[in-house]
């Protein structure tokens, strides 16, 4: 009579131990690396506290100020310390709507933005595929292109008032030595002030578009461009087949970016004309500055803001929708 060993109540009884058959570990039963609902809990709270240092500046300088900016545009607040203010509904807005003075800004600043913009990024698309090519000194060409873009708005302004300066500027002197006449004051011509604003600013924002661009053409695979050629497409058709549809999600992107950074312009601008001529230049931003701090109208100057904000933000809005079909199309 053979005996049997009976299992220990230490022992799995069949199988080996530490594999997950028969004998192994009891069913439901989690190994000590294996996440639970408690460590997911956990993780999720890592996530927070290491967002949380980015986050607090967004709240404070970013989320917190809009908030209190929207309150205000339903208040009567104005310059003074003793006096007191008062709840008075959407009063401010209804002004707006009767404000000749605003709608006149408002329709600069959507003169402003696209002219800005549209001509912004097609000298940068032209730079860009220019600064693409096997060129000699290619990087010191690099290197000049984004100089604007290292320059504060305020020295930019600076600089391009001494260049259109009536009396000595470099533009009026160009003008006279070619023999075309002794020049004007662009900054104060009713008929040119606008467009020579609009000159500067495609000028200071063109680098940014020119890198982000450049970026996506270096990224476009070699060897499209090469069957493209084999197959004789020419210079244009393998731009409009291969180089567009690879920047295409880049260009959307930064030329939406600019149109909102454009239309929210003040300091170049401020610069420049200080809104003048007769306000030929005053874009919204500034307009909404001088009834804050020159006139101590803080509610009314808040309730410009909140129109802006929404104007901006259908604006997004509308850029978001259009990514998202794209990418259904895809």
């Amino acid at each position: 009579m053979t005996a049997v060993q009976q299992s220990g109540p230490d022992e799995p009884r069949g199988g080996r131990p530490g594999r997950g058959g028969r004998g192994g570990s009891p069913p439901g039963s989690r190994r000590p690396g294996a996440s639970g609902p408690g460590g997911k809990a956990f993780g999720d709270r890592a996530a927070w506290f290491l967002v949380l240092p980015a986050l607090l500046p967004i709240l404070v300088l970013s989320v917190g100020p809009l908030l209190y900016g929207i309150a205000l545009a339903f208040t009567d607040a104005q310059s003074g310390r003793t006096r007191s203010t008062q709840w008075i509904g959407t009063l401010n807005f209804q002004d707006l709507l009767h404000d000749t003075l605003f709608w006149d800004s408002f329709r600069i600043g959507l003169i402003w933005a696209p002219g800005v913009t549209i001509p912004q990024f097609l000298l940068a698309l032209g730079l860009a595929l220019l600064l693409n090519q096997n060129l000699r000194m290619r990087w010191l060409a690099r290197a000049l292109a984004i100089i604007p873009w290292a320059m504060p708005e305020v020295v930019v302004g600076i600089m391009w008032r001494l260049v259109y300066n009536p009396d000595a500027g470099i533009l009026n002197e160009t003008v006279r030595d070619l023999g075309l006449g002794d020049g004007r004051d662009w900054l104060t011509g009713l008929a040119t002030a606008l467009p020579a604003v609009i000159l500067v600013g495609v000028w200071a924002g063109m680098p940014q578009t020119t890198v982000a661009l450049l970026a996506g053409l270096q990224n476009t695979p070699r060897e499209l461009h090469e069957a493209a050629a084999l197959d004789g497409a020419g210079a244009w058709r393998r731009f409009r087949t291969v180089t567009w549809p690879a920047i295409k999600p880049i260009a959307l992107a930064i030329s939406a970016l600019n149109l909102i950074w454009n239309f929210n312009s003040f300091a170049l601008v401020y610069v420049l004309t200080s809104g003048g001529p007769g306000g030929r230049t005053r874009l919204p931003m500034l307009f909404a500055y001088e009834e804050a701090f020159r006139y101590g109208q803080f509610g009314y100057a808040a309730a410009m803001g909140c129109v802006m904000v929404a104007v901006i933000s259908v604006l997004l809005a509308l850029y978001l929708v259009g990514r998202l079909r794209g990418g259904e199309d895809r």
